[in-house]
């Protein structure tokens, strides 16, 4: 059994994992804007609480330094500009302990346990409030220098880059969340139905992206937003007909992840 971890500005999730399944799963709201030291204090009594075995997955939203175990300018978490993460816990705990950035860990999760466990190569595909994105070749993570490789969501596009219109940025350029048009969308609301066209194209136009980019057997669509999935389906898919290479483009598949604790098994396998 081991002990996994997905750290987010947002909630830290935490769960003892074994044979692909998450056991005993605990989430509360991280103390993002609070001192570097009071976040690592929260990370610790959390796992103290849930110790009896061994911590070896930890996913970071930043770019991490995977042999050191240090993280970098941690997304949504200030005062987190350079933690020796892997040396404070495996001096606190005396037991092997293994990061990467979440949606790595999303990415090796689905490519294990997911709707990529059919494929070789493979893009997964965080949605959110940002946008990040995994790399599997060869059914290995490919992190690139510092796991940078993946950082889809900074291209360039448009009049600024494809994180600003394939992630919740998109919608508040409208002053509303995607919780709230999914659900007006639901009612069959034709405003929101546009919307998520408009979502639709944009996300199409990224994926042609990363077609060229990687040219890979699946991308994996996770994240809270992919809930709206058959919103945007459509528009995504029409717009993808564009790229040039048709046996590429004709032999992806593109689909959303039905697996909730991807991120927590895919850190759980970084030391498999």
């Amino acid at each position: 059994m081991k002990l996994s971890i997905d750290l987010g500005g947002t909630n830290i999730r935490i769960a003892q994992v074994e044979k692909g399944n998450c056991l005993n799963k605990v989430s509360v709201p991280c103390l993002a804007q609070q001192d570097a030291s009071t976040v690592l204090n929260q990370l610790s009594q959390l796992i103290r609480n849930m110790m009896n075995e061994q911590v070896d997955g930890i996913g970071v939203p930043s770019i991490v330094d995977p042999e050191k175990g240090i993280v970098y300018n941690v997304a949504n978490i200030s005062s987190w500009k350079e933690i020796h993460l892997k040396e404070i816990l495996e001096n606190e705990f005396k037991v092997a302990v293994a990061i990467n950035n979440d949606s790595n860990c999303f990415t090796l999760g689905e490519s294990l346990y997911g709707e990529g466990k059919s494929y070789t190569n493979m893009v997964g595909v965080t949605i959110g409030t940002r946008i990040g994105a995994g790399v599997v070749i060869g059914r290995r993570l490919y992190g690139g220098q510092y796991m940078g490789a993946g950082e889809i969501g900074s291209f360039p596009y448009l009049d600024s880059d494809f994180e600003h219109y394939c992630s919740s940025f998109l919608f508040k350029r409208y002053g509303t969340t995607g919780a709230v048009v999914a659900e007006k969308a639901q009612q069959g609301e034709q405003a929101a139905l546009e919307i998520w066209k408009e979502f639709g194209r944009h996300l199409g136009n990224l994926i042609k992206a990363i077609l060229f980019a990687y040219a890979p057997q699946a991308i994996v669509l996770g994240g809270g937003i992919v809930s709206a999935f058959p919103f945007f389906k459509n528009a995504m898919e029409q717009t993808m007909q564009s790229f040039p290479y048709k046996i590429i483009s004709d032999n992806v598949s593109v689909v959303a992840s039905h697996q909730k604790d991807s991120s927590l098994l895919g850190a759980a396998a970084l030391l498999e």
